[in-house]
């Protein structure tokens, strides 16, 4: 059957959700911006392992992303962001919190995020890498739009980050579209 033996109403009636299709289909996926830090999960674990909850940092800017400890290709290209947005901030006389929270709960451990900081040099006080439950990882993923999945042993992730203000409220989004992450803060 070909499109002139479709008889012209029916045609019509395909058309809004042909349409539909594609707008969804083109969409990003883009958390709402009324989430806010109290919306989040609470109950994370610092690589020192002091309790953190994410409501703690309010009153300040927040720049989160997630990330997994063992990863060798995006996250460090990740974290390389992250610290330009720090001497950026640096440079203007500008404070932010940023948080790292591990995708694996189960290989993303306190003493794992410990090494991390060691080795990329992440020694201020305003960084915060965070272990937590699955349950509440993959919740704190899906409201803020962070796409992973485990295949065989390694986490399967994009590059991403998000912005709380001061307010509590997430602000704004960036992942690789965004070629310098300091030019967006």
């Amino acid at each position: 059957m070909n499109a002139s033996t479709i008889k012209p109403l029916a045609r019509l009636r395909v058309i809004p959700t042909c349409c539909a299709t594609l707008l969804v289909a083109m969409l990003p996926v883009v958390p709402a911006l009324a989430v806010s830090l109290s919306d989040l999960p609470q109950r994370w674990i610092e690589d020192d392992g002091r309790e953190l909850a994410l409501n703690s940092l309010a009153g300040r800017r927040i720049v989160l992303t997630m990330a997994y400890a063992g990863c060798h290709v995006i996250c460090p290209q990740t974290v390389d962001q992250l610290r330009q947005m720090q001497r950026r901030l640096d440079m203007r006389g500008e404070q932010a919190e940023f948080v790292i929270v591990g995708y694996d709960p189960e290989n993303d451990r306190p003493s794992d995020w410990r090494a991390v900081r060691t080795k990329r040099h992440l020694d201020r006080g305003n960084w915060h890498l965070l272990s937590g439950s699955l349950r509440d990882t993959e919740r704190l993923a899906h409201q803020l739009g962070f796409e992973f999945w485990k295949y065989d042993e390694h986490v399967m992730h994009g590059m991403r980050a998000v912005v709380f203000d001061a307010q509590g409220y997430l602000q704004l989004e960036f992942g690789p579209e965004t070629k310098v992450w300091a030019n967006v803060i």
